[in-house]
């Protein structure tokens, strides 16, 4: 099977952080445990047959640090809830994010305000994620949003234009908040449209919803998002060098 599977690639225009991890940089070089916190619903949970992204970045980033910060234990703390949303994932930010103390959360969002959306107001799912992010940022802490995913169940007729308004929706609070956003949906369709990744590929084979990622391309955006955080950790490092010199 793996030599059916695509090669893609990862653009550093689409997965740059927009704002440096200082908090993150900060932490690693504190010498104690690292935790980073992944909030979200079901892409951050996992299903059965499919290893959660948190799990593996988590082996990504040790890996990373391993030789520059051999004694520093890096900890993804998985806080994802399969069909949940913004509202009720902002209710669990002081037992799943605050008593952690993390220096970073990811926070995946969105996707089931398109996808179920008989069952969510829209726009008080969009106010919600500004609140939780105004929230959050009277903590020390890095935050990163994460969009939905681009499969086939967010690109139906009724649901293609609702997921747009999303993606941008999100970015606006992101721009507003100075945080970043992991453009997960703009990475996906980069893969569908140059690298002709088939939604077969990027669809898990035993979600007939059509809504969840496969194993192989969670594992794909698990290696983008550790870049994409590692490489924010080292514009924060030049920073705070900047402003020590």
């Amino acid at each position: 099977m793996s030599e059916s599977l695509p090669v893609v690639d990862i653009p550093q225009g689409i997965i740059k952080l927009e704002r440096p991890l200082s908090n993150f940089f900060d932490a690693l070089r504190g010498g104690g445990p690292v935790r980073v916190v992944a909030m979200g619903s079901s892409s951050t949970a996992g299903r059965a047959d499919v290893v959660p992204y948190p799990y593996r970045l988590e082996m990504y980033l040790r890996q990373h640090y391993a030789e520059p910060l051999p004694n520093v234990r890096i900890d993804v703390l998985n806080r994802g809830r399969g069909g949940e949303e913004a509202p009720k994932e902002f209710d669990r930010f002081d037992a799943d994010i605050f008593c952690d103390n993390p220096p970073l959360v990811l926070w995946q969002v969105g996707t089931n305000a398109v996808f179920r959306k008989q069952d969510f107001n829209f726009k008080e799912v969009v106010d919600k994620i500004a609140e939780g992010v105004r929230l959050l940022a009277k903590h020390p802490i890095d935050v990163v949003l994460i969009d939905p995913q681009y499969v086939t169940a967010m690109l139906r007729d009724d649901k293609a234009e609702l997921s747009e308004t999303m993606v941008s929706e999100i970015r606006k609070i992101a721009d507003e908040a100075k945080i970043s956003v992991f453009q997960r949906w703009a990475l996906m369709r980069h893969w569908h449209v140059s690298n002709e990744v088939s939604f077969e590929q990027l669809l898990d084979p035993t979600d007939g919803d059509k809504l969840h990622q496969s194993d192989w391309s969670t594992l794909q955006v698990s290696k983008a998002l550790c870049k994409a955080i590692t490489d924010a950790t080292t514009a924060a490092g030049w920073l705070a060098a900047g402003q020590k010199s």
